[in-house]
């Protein structure tokens, strides 16, 4: 059975830790259409994608 050498310091076991706080996604306002979207991501509503048409939008009909 795997047993520690030595006990893991308060400052090592919260730098381990630090990895593990949950965070919020991050979204940002699209400048176009005003939606929100993620970062570095298309606009699925537009198909836009740093100023360009990248996706094709068909019509729901």
């Amino acid at each position: 059975m795997a047993v520690p050498k030595r006990k893991t310091s308060p400052s090592k076991r919260g730098m381990r830790r630090s990895a593990d706080a949950l965070v919020a996604p991050t979204y940002i306002e699209d400048k176009n259409s005003g939606e929100l979207r993620r970062p570095h991501h298309i606009d699925l509503k537009t198909g836009m994608y740093r100023g360009k048409q990248i996706l094709t939008i068909k019509d729901n009909a």
